[in-house]
């Protein structure tokens, strides 16, 4: 067994490395920061009580989130392939049993009905991004920013439209490969989507309820703080980091031997979080200068924030720059959403890369023509959840990443060996011990209570 056998010859991947610690880590923080940071966490956070909601935000990435992507990495690297192939290698290596490559098959599905309904609310950024363009916010009232919204998504064509070309991005991205593809891609989007945040948070500090905002984001109302919430914290922190779902573990295998995975995994955790709390100080001072609710849920981004903008001076521009913002961190995203997929077809089907990442792609667009319709033509048909789009979220967010991190982190913690795990995190000394405290106990044991709360 390779985990047992000091001196054998590392495995090699497939699908080629990241050329250097600075690649990986803007590929997987491209991944972790997409809509879940700059369209959930803010509408999230206002719906539970702001700072109450961010302070349990912030623990669940700690001592959970944290803990979770960095068992995530070390299987990717230590199996060098698939997350299903990844899983089934190192379960039978580890002297437990090929089966866990249904962990890794329930980490690829979660991809891609995460990626299903993603696009289609990553297509609305980009027909945002025209729409402010066109100043079509410019001084329109609430009643005309709610019809223009309503309008957009109750045509299911304009929708489908966006759905479309949002997925052909991500399609072609993906096609190009690890170094042509991804990590060009990452090179240049994270970067301007962190310059485009700071740009909107400069001009939020200038809305003159930049202190109330700051003052909703880090003030603690715990009466407004239910089990609801730790669960929805913790399926938040699950959601922005992209941890159990399989990216994090595909873009893992592709992790030069050098590279720490302890210092990479707090460079993510420390660029996603910041970029989560950039983007709540950047939103809430805009909702407050004008009056409006930060519970507004899903249309905070696109009914809330075009009334705020288009009341401002400026308000044309910096909503453009926003819906960009958008565009780059969903776009991101997915590229990270579909590798999983892709890298197993290659791998078990023999297929050429352009091959598996339009199949992937075609499946995936097909899929999210099921949320695209509960917007207008089966807006009325629910059950369970709600429309098939809520449930899809909810499956996901609530019950299929949890329930991946859970088993991630018992497969890292409990069925790899003290030798294989410590060879991949590079230290036996106190960090080591910490992360091996956490992935064995407290993480399980956190996601454990929080995942049987969502299912009872």
């Amino acid at each position: 067994m390779l985990s047992n056998q000091a001196g054998d010859e590392k495995r090699t991947s497939l699908h080629g490395h990241w050329s250097s610690r600075m690649a990986f880590i803007l590929a997987v923080t491209g991944s972790a920061v997409g809509l879940g940071n700059i369209w959930k966490f803010p509408y999230i956070a206002g719906q539970n009580g702001g700072g109450a909601f961010v302070l349990v935000y912030l623990v669940c990435v700690i001592v959970i989130g944290m803990p979770v992507m960095m068992s995530e990495i070390l299987i990717g690297r230590r199996g060098r392939r698939n997350p299903v192939a990844t899983m089934e290698l190192l379960g039978k290596e580890e002297g437990s049993s090929g089966n866990w490559r249904w962990l890794g098959g329930l980490g690829v599905m979660a991809g891609i009905l995460i990626l299903s309904y993603y696009s289609v609310i990553a297509g609305w950024t980009l027909a945002y991004v025209v729409k402010s363009a066109t100043g079509v916010f410019v001084g329109a009232t609430a009643e005309e920013v709610g019809a223009e919204f309503g309008g957009f998504v109750g045509s299911w064509k304009a929708i489908t439209l966006c759905h479309t070309l949002f997925m052909a991005l991500a399609t072609f991205v993906v096609a190009r490969g690890v170094e042509r593809g991804i990590e060009q891609a990452v090179r240049f989007m994270v970067p301007a989507l962190l310059i485009l945040m700071l740009v909107l948070l400069g001009y939020s500090m200038s809305s003159g309820y930049f202190g109330q905002g700051v003052a909703f984001m880090f003030t603690p109302d715990f009466d407004k703080l239910t089990w609801g919430s730790v669960l929805a914290a913790l399926g938040q922190a699950f959601f922005t980091l992209s941890i159990g779902m399989g990216a994090i573990m595909a873009y893992g295998a592709y992790l030069p031997e050098e590279t720490s995975i302890t210092g990479a995994s707090a460079a993510v955790v420390t660029a996603d979080t910041s970029i989560a709390i950039l983007a709540g100080l950047a939103i809430f001072p805009l909702v407050f200068a004008n009056g409006l609710d930060p519970a507004d849920g899903p249309g905070l981004v696109f009914q809330t924030l075009p009334l705020a903008f288009g009341q401002m001076a400026g308000g044309m521009f910096f909503s453009t720059i926003f819906f960009v913002l958008l565009s780059f961190a969903a776009w991101t995203s997915a590229i990270g959403l579909m590798e999983p997929a892709v890298a197993w077809l290659v791998e078990h089907y023999n297929r050429s890369r352009t091959q598996a990442t339009i199949i992937v792609g075609g499946v995936i667009w097909l899929i999210g023509m099921g949320s695209v319709l509960s917007f207008n033509v089966l807006a009325d048909t629910k059950f369970l959840a709600g429309t098939l789009f809520d449930n899809i979220d909810y499956l996901t967010s609530n019950i299929m990443l949890p329930l991946g991190g859970l088993l991630i982190t018992v497969f890292a913690g409990w069925v790899m060996c003290r030798n294989s795990t410590s060879d991949e995190l590079g230290s036996s000394g106190t960090l080591y011990k910490a992360w091996r405290m956490l992935a064995r106990f407290v993480a399980p044991i956190g996601i454990l209570f929080v995942l049987i709360n969502a299912v009872t």
